[in-house]
């Protein structure tokens, strides 16, 4: 017994947790429709950010291998331009990306990880994990925010698939 609890506390504390941010959201949407809303270039720009942001993009290809370049536009105005290039898309499974400012070679560059998983009543877990270049990072995105306006994300999120039906409904 007291080898398996020294196993188990090891393989935690080799996990990076310091530099890890995570955020979960049910949806009320099967995995499909929370998938699609992430993968279709015309849905994800309607919900995508924060309350109050607009999004405009300038070239968006959600694959693996493809990028989404894009403007976050806050509520004053104030653009900032990101960049995502996707490593994975497993359809109604997950997404992955490395996430940064519209620029080669960003230090603070981060990898996110989206999973979407099915509970019994048909609703969608929405698991959203990002994973930053230091502890440092981490901590600065925290007190920025990135929790915060994480969950309004995923917020927008809900209620843009809420009510939408599964494969059937033409998206």
């Amino acid at each position: 017994m007291n080898d398996r609890i020294r196993h188990d506390v090891s393989d935690w504390a080799s996990w990076p947790l310091d530099r890890e941010v995570v955020i979960a959201r049910v949806v009320e949407a099967d995995c499909q429709t929370a998938f699609r809303a992430w993968a279709d270039s015309l849905q994800i720009v309607q919900w995508f950010g924060p309350r109050g942001f607009e999004i405009v993009s300038h070239e968006i290809d959600i694959r693996a291998g493809g990028r989404w370049r894009f403007d976050m536009i806050a509520p004053d105005g104030t653009r900032y331009g990101n960049r995502m290039e996707f490593l994975r898309v497993e359809a109604d499974r997950l997404i992955e990306f490395s996430h940064g400012t519209d620029a080669e070679n960003d230090p603070d560059r981060f990898r996110t990880l989206i999973t979407f998983d099915q509970q019994d009543n048909g609703k969608t877990v929405v698991t959203l994990r990002q994973m930053h270049p230091t502890s440092e990072r981490r901590s600065a995105v925290i007190r920025f925010g990135a929790v915060e306006y994480g969950s309004q994300t995923l917020d927008k999120l809900a209620t843009h698939v809420a009510g939408r039906s599964g494969p059937a409904d033409g998206q």
